[in-house]
């Protein structure tokens, strides 16, 4: 599981067909104190959610096994809006 906040949206005018309906999100991926964790990276988003929702999101294989067909070339998907999130640390 990967935590991270969405901070804007990426647009394209021409993508793969498997993409097509889907909205590309730039996430931050954050640590368990809620601190920038590297570069922000781009996810496919088919949950609707906003920029700032903190959100739960897998990279890799996992990333491409909500979709229907399992061959999507996804490399992260956000996965669900975290409503509450407690830490103890």
């Amino acid at each position: 599981m990967k935590i991270g906040r969405i901070i804007g949206r990426v647009v394209s005018a021409q993508k793969v067909a498997e993409f097509e309906g889907l909205k590309l999100t730039l996430v931050q991926t954050l640590d368990e104190k809620l601190e920038k964790i590297g570069d922000p990276i781009v996810a496919v988003d088919n949950i609707q959610s906003n920029v700032g929702d903190l959100v739960y999101f897998e990279t890799s294989v996992e990333a491409a096994k909500v979709f229907e067909t399992f061959r999507t070339p996804v490399d992260a998907t956000v996965m669900a809006i975290i409503d509450n999130l407690n830490i103890e640390i």
